[in-house]
């Protein structure tokens, strides 16, 4: 994944950017982006990081894993 992808969960839209240091994860409010979290790749099932290296946002391991990232920024209290 080179570019920018966009996730809809429920009524939230959340932006996937591969880095230098792993996935970074964020939450998108209007035309800006709240960065939550940065996930290294490894800890991903191979499923999730087979869909975002094909770019698929409906990948329903990717959905998966994002929803797990998100509960866990959530009950950190992010």
């Amino acid at each position: 994944m080179t570019d920018d992808m966009t996730i809809r969960i429920d009524s939230e839209e959340y932006v996937l950017r591969s880095g230098g240091e792993g996935l970074e994860v964020g939450r998108r409010n209007g035309s800006d982006v709240a960065w939550l979290d940065t996930v290294d790749l490894d800890l991903l099932p191979a499923g999730a990081r087979q869909a975002i290296d094909r770019g698929d946002a409906s990948d329903e391991a990717l959905l998966t894993a994002l929803r797990g990232v998100v509960q866990a920024e959530v009950e950190r209290g992010g």
